[in-house]
């Protein structure tokens, strides 16, 4: 990296008074940035900050900026995770574009639970500088370094903090992304001005001829600058593996801007290894802010995206748990995580839904999907010995249909119960497959055990598209053993299916696998359980950051479990990192929309 060692000599120590007023101007606390103390500040009474407005009346951009300041737009704590961006407007070193890259995006990034701090950086002059070409860049260390100071207060992660740029304000993020560690005045302490990620919009990053905007290199490094001045703000220059990740953004029409700016800096942090994701889009010119038309508006959707997938903001989908507790009779309860790990109940762990269907009016084994319909579809097991199951669906999984009792072993003579029922929907056949494991009397004597009340289960389904016309009762699965508990989800290229080997003699009472290439078998066990030496039942998985969990009742040790492959061959358990509400007995985990799971924290 590019020293900074011809600067050196026209370095001063400043002294200045940590002593930060506030201003409130239009409902957004304004935060000045060095207080009576701007490093390297030259007085000048005639350079006047000058205040640009649209047709509305409303503030459009600033030039001749000589007092910068950071105006706070502080997100709603309960939909955030602590990530804050501070965002540099562009404006090619001469004037900001305040509101349309700097107010209008902060508001846009309060929606995702980012707090967004509008950094009004001064404009390199000479006029007001003792050194222009650092003016800029000083103003965003500083910035960093008051977010990350205040951030408790601010409710903010110190170390998910990020710089944003357009035009020449990505000049300023992707040279404070490789210039955070030069002394360009003294802090008063060690905090850092690194930040934990760069988004750089159509950015200016060179300062060479042909890939600069000339502008913007006149206004920031004079008329005839030093190879060596041009190289240290040439910022693809100076990348090496400590500079943050980005996400860069471009149009390739842009002519007041090349392409090549961007192209530069992913090149460079590709050699450095550094994460980097670049959306480039055929049309678009240059200062499109949060997108115009075309495929150029996509950008913020794909910066949300990536933020996701960064853990920079939290999804839009969160998980629930269906379950029941003790026997059953108080009906539906539901938790929710946000990772998969910690659970936590809702309505204070009491019943969204009392039972009333059945022999014996019980809610055991409660199971949940979103159908095609957009609905959710509950089936349940009603009894220890009928021949049928529960049936309900919802909107929103506080208002419920009536409940139904679907005799699906109603005409199979001998069965002795119907347990554990579960829904899948196959997409690509708009129906539904519900499965449920029975023990039909005199059926698969090889495998009835004296123990346990002879129960001898296997797996049978029905079809439906509309949960009032089913297909007759089938037989799903039949391993060589006694069978319960299954459940059963998409892969890439089949069904994989999750079960309890029942078997009692030799005891086994542990989760095993199988799979099919369709829905509705047939299907082939594979391998070993994957659970370890203790009891479990009611598997119910999911897939979160590429790794599949399942987790389990273990129903002995009055606790739940779980497992957990990337590979779905090598097993861990992770029982030890979960957390669910005490007493949780056998359910599913699906997802919903977080709005909706605000809806069900409001009911009591």
């Amino acid at each position: 990296m590019t020293t900074y060692r011809e600067f050196a000599m026209k370095m001063v120590v400043w002294s200045f008074i940590l002593a930060i007023p506030y201003v409130v101007r239009a409902q957004n606390t304004v935060l000045q940035l060095w207080g009576k103390g701007v490093p390297g500040a030259i007085t000048n009474k005639a350079y006047v900050q000058g205040t640009q407005w649209d047709a509305l009346g409303n503030i459009r951009g600033y030039s001749k900026v000589s007092q910068p300041d950071l105006t706070l737009f502080l997100a709603d704590s309960t939909i955030g995770n602590g990530t804050s961006v501070v965002i540099c407007p562009g404006g090619g070193y001469s004037h900001l574009a305040i509101n349309k890259e700097g107010y209008k995006v902060a508001k846009w990034l309060n929606t995702l639970g980012i707090s967004a701090f509008v950094l009004k950086y001064r404009m390199p002059s000479d006029k007001i500088m003792m050194d222009k070409a650092i003016g800029p860049l000083q103003d965003a260390q500083e910035a960093i370094r008051i977010v990350r100071r205040n951030a408790k207060k601010w409710k903010v992660d110190p170390d998910k903090i990020g710089i944003m740029g357009f035009s020449a304000g990505g000049h300023l993020a992707a040279t404070l992304s490789t210039h955070y560690n030069w002394l360009t005045y003294p802090p008063i302490d060690n905090v850092s001005a690194k930040p934990d990620f760069s988004i750089l919009i159509y950015p200016v990053v060179s300062m060479q001829d042909g890939v600069t905007h000339q502008g913007s290199k006149k206004n920031l490094l004079g008329k005839n600058p030093s190879k060596s001045l041009i190289e240290a703000f040439s910022n693809a220059n100076q990348v090496d593996s400590d500079t943050p990740p980005a996400f860069l953004v471009h149009a390739t029409d842009d002519t007041a801007v090349p392409v090549m700016n961007s192209l530069e800096y992913y090149l460079a942090l590709k050699k450095w290894d550094v994460p980097v994701e670049m959306h480039l889009y055929e049309r678009g010119g240059h200062g499109f802010g949060l997108g115009i038309s075309g495929t150029n508006a996509n950008w913020p959707q794909d910066l949300k995206q990536w933020f996701q997938a960064n853990n920079y903001v939290k999804n839009d989908s969160v998980y629930l748990f269906s379950y029941f507790k003790d026997n059953g009779e108080d009906g539906l309860h539901l938790a929710y995580s946000e990772d998969g790990y910690t659970w936590e109940s809702l309505k204070n762990d009491t019943s969204f839904l009392t039972p009333r269907v059945g022999k014996d009016s019980l809610m055991r084994d409660p199971c949940i999907i979103q159908g095609g319909d957009g609905l959710y579809h509950m089936v349940w097991t009603v009894s220890w010995t009928d021949k049928g199951i529960g049936y309900a669906s919802s909107k929103d999984l506080i208002h419920w249909s009536e409940q139904r009792y679907l005799p699906v072993m109603d005409h199979e003579k001998g069965t002795r119960n119907t347990w554990a029922p579960e829904i899948t929907y196959d997409r690509v056949a708009e129906q539904y497959m519900i499965y449920w494991a029975s023990t039909i009397t005199d059926k698969f004597p090889e495998t009835r055990s004296v123990k346990e009340n002879g129960y001898n289960h296997r797996m049978y389904y029905t079809l439906t598209k509309d949960f009032k016309t089913f297909t007759d009762m089938e037989l799903l699965f039949d391993p060589g053993f006694n069978v319960i508990d299954a459940t059963i989800k998409k892969v890439d290229d089949g069904y994989l299916m999750f079960l309890k080997d029942e078997t009692v003699v030799p005891e086994q009472k542990n989760i095993k696998m199988a799979y099919s290439e369709t829905l509705n078998g047939p299907y082939s066990t594979l391998g070993l359980p994957i659970t370890g030496d203790y009891w479990a039942e009611g598997p119910t998985s999911l897939k979160v950051d590429g790794k599949w969990i399942v987790y389990f009742d273990k129903y002995v040790d009055k606790e739940y479990g779980a497992v957990q492959s990337t590979d779905l061959k090598k097993w861990e358990d992770i029982s030890g990192q979960i957390n669910f509400p005490k007493g949780a007995r056998h359910g599913t985990v699906f997802k919903v929309p977080r709005g909706l799971l605000s809806q069900l924290k409001t009911i009591k």
